[in-house]
């Protein structure tokens, strides 16, 4: 399906056209060959760098957890870029901005610019990043890979279920980015809710190339109408401190637009994203079209090893493999996911292939799942009183 709706909507076609990015050399030369040789080795890197005055260090917020023996821990992500690179991005701009039929000139292209830079500043191997966790501990993560980002689980002091605390990058004067992150704690057992961002609760056009270019570098972040009031209500429903998680095929370079979405329209929660990188944007499309049922698995796995006990709740939409994702997670780990709802694109008919939104393809991908674990709903209006009936289900 995925297939059939990238050769229908000519996805090829406007990834072949689109520019490449080249990577502008930072003004010391970094990294070097030894550093990037010594990248491959990932954590067991002998010669990590520190942050210096010219990076950008990016910390993605997370889910804090228990681990089998009791004790608190929590996956740290972080990626860092040279803020130095990246500068000479106007003809990527032009580019961009004539493929979504601006004209030259447009007050758009300030915002096409920055949305850009993430894609075309350059990223940092072998960064280790010191940060300050709630003001009682302090973390080294890192060094990095080679895409520039780390991930390191580490032990976290206690704090009270749903309690969100705050960490801070320790960065000398100079280096930018989202030097502050937020953790949320969250026991054992409860409620969870794990959601699809891309046309489930942003209008993203996840199956026009246009439309996602227009979407992700132009246009204003909208939410689905009636989302926010509906994840509201489940958020109030389900418990203040039942944990969130944003799941998305979306490359990490849009975190700071998702997160800055997500802040100003839905609840606290953890976004995770693809670690995939490249220096061409047709990898922002195939990200999104290619491989997301394996990949949302994937990432749903993960949230089990940390939270195999919470009741969770899955909310996605018919663009793309949501169906089929949610459906084999539910089968692998039974008990674990107590629902499903699925929105179906209603105007699916203009931007993909009528069959994602037939009655077959649902009943395929949730094949031996109950008919009462999972609804298709085309308003959010219908799902309030499915929302109250599966809590109620089970206390």
């Amino acid at each position: 399906m995925e297939y059939r709706t990238r050769r229908e909507r000519r996805f090829e076609e406007v990834e072949s056209s689109l520019p490449n990015i080249k990577m502008t050399p930072a003004v010391d030369h970094r990294p070097s060959i030894t550093t990037r040789l010594l990248s491959y080795l990932g954590p067991y890197n002998p010669a990590p760098h520190p942050i210096t005055p010219n990076d950008e260090v990016w910390l993605f917020d997370n889910t804090a957890y228990r681990t089998a023996d009791n004790k608190w821990q929590a996956e740290f992500v972080t990626a860092e870029f040279d803020q130095k690179t990246g500068e000479e991005v106007s003809s990527v701009v032009a580019d961009v901005a004539e493929k979504v039929g601006l004209g030259k000139g447009d007050a758009a292209e300030a915002t096409i610019q920055k949305r850009l830079m993430p894609f075309v500043q350059a990223e940092l191997p072998a960064r280790v990043v010191r940060v300050d966790f709630a003001g009682r501990k302090e973390l080294k993560l890192g060094p990095g890979g080679r895409n520039g980002i780390t991930s390191d689980t580490r032990g976290v002091v206690e704090f009270k279920n749903g309690e969100v605390v705050s960490t801070i990058a320790r960065v000398p004067r100079g280096a930018t980015g989202i030097l502050k992150m937020s953790t949320v704690f969250a026991e054992p057992e409860g409620w969870s809710l794990i959601s699809d961002i891309d046309d489930t609760i942003k209008i993203t056009m996840t199956s026009d190339p246009i439309g996602i270019l227009r979407s992700t570098f132009v246009s204003e972040p909208t939410p689905i109408q009636g989302m926010p009031e509906l994840y509201k209500f489940i958020h109030t429903t389900l418990s203040p401190s039942a944990p969130f998680f944003y799941l998305s095929a979306s490359p990490y370079n849009l975190y700071r637009f998702l997160r800055n979405f997500r802040e100003k329209y839905y609840p606290q929660g953890t976004i995770i994203l693809r670690d995939a990188n490249w220096m061409n944007l047709s990898g922002l499309l195939s990200n999104l079209t290619l491989g997301t049922e394996a990949y949302k698995v994937d990432r749903m796995e993960k949230i089990n090893s940390w939270l195999p006990k919470r009741k969770m709740i899955c909310i996605g939409d018919s663009t793309q493999s949501d169906p089929e994702a949610y459906g084999e997670i539910y089968r692998k780990h039974e008990g674990w996911v107590k629902f499903i709802l699925i929105r179906k694109v209603t105007d699916i008919a203009e931007v993909g292939i009528q069959e994602k939104n037939e009655p077959k393809r649902f009943e395929a991908a949730f094949k031996g799942i109950p008919t009462d674990a999972w609804h298709v709903f085309e308003t959010p209006e219908e799902c309030y009183q499915i929302i109250k009936d599966v809590v109620a289900k089970y206390p």
